[in-house]
């Protein structure tokens, strides 16, 4: 029997990410629009992508865009800070016919509003190692003393929902103190997972240090592309959302409700080499 042809409005939003720090973009999505629908993906499998070559993130962003395609993606959100410094660019360049958002460390809100002139940024290797950060840099912060940090460990304790423990205060610790002590005002997340931490970096920092998350400005930015071309979901309804893992599925079902997530529908996929992802 032939599956119901499904118009733009009613196909999905792919999102993905190196594990779930991609949730916390995911989760300003539905919260700006609540009636669209959701495909994610995270690559439990491979994370943390941040240490890893450029050209293997590349790689593995090529096949998990291609599954989302065909699942019926009408928008990729690229929901990994370290995928969107090595492949963004490509894969605009290879899927030309999908529009992308990917993730850009918000350093040119941190450089306009910082009045010390000194802007903590926390992010992975990949990250800083890109084309688009020193793209971003350059732009908008040359009048700014910008402090970095890869803060090693911390993506692997929010993937074991380790968002409170000592170790994890410790990792944050060992990064903040030194910003604090040279008079940072700021602190921008450049990593989908840290927003999970931000209550403890917080309390780490105080109240007073901004603390920049760039997830509504994404979803912000998905929303505008949807409007261009029509294929925003009807306002009013809600729609549901699919999770896949490369992971442990079993184990995500138990991450989400952490993460304050409510998952219905839990998959694992699995990898033939780099690019190809198909069902187990």
């Amino acid at each position: 029997m032939n599956q119901p042809v499904r118009n733009d409005n009613q196909k999905p939003i792919g999102i993905f990410d190196s594990g779930v720090g991609g949730l916390s973009v995911l989760r300003e999505i539905r919260r700006q629009m609540p009636e669209e629908s959701i495909i994610y993906f995270g690559d439990q499998g491979h994370v943390p992508y941040g240490p890893r070559s450029l050209q293997q993130v590349r790689d593995f962003s090529e096949g998990i865009t291609r599954y989302l395609l065909d699942k019926g993606a009408k928008l990729i959100v690229v929901a990994c800070n370290a995928a969107s410094a090595a492949a963004l660019t490509y894969l605009r360049e290879t899927f030309s016919n999908i529009s992308f958002v990917g993730m850009e460390p918000a350093v040119k809100p941190a450089a306009e509003h910082t009045e010390t002139g000194v802007v903590g940024v926390l992010a992975t290797p990949a990250t800083f190692q890109g084309k688009l950060y020193a793209s971003v840099v350059e732009r908008f912060a040359a009048d700014v003393r910008l402090l970095q940090s890869t803060c090693p460990g911390l993506v692997q304790q929010i993937e074991l929902g380790e968002l409170e423990s000592p170790e994890t205060r410790a990792i944050l610790e060992y990064a903040l103190r030194p910003m604090l002590e040279q008079n940072i005002d700021t602190v921008v997340l450049g990593c989908t997972h840290y927003p999970f931490v931000i209550p403890l970096i917080q309390q780490i920092v105080g109240e007073k240090i901004r603390v920049i998350d760039a997830a509504p400005a994404v979803a912000r930015q998905a929303k505008r592309l949807l409007d261009a071309v029509g294929s925003k979901a009807p306002v009013g309804g809600c729609g549901d959302v699919q999770y896949f893992t490369s992971g442990d599925v079993k184990a995500l079902k138990t991450l989400l409700p952490n993460l304050m997530v409510n998952a219905t529908s839990v998959s694992g996929l699995k990898w033939e080499g780099d690019r190809v992802l198909k069902l187990p």
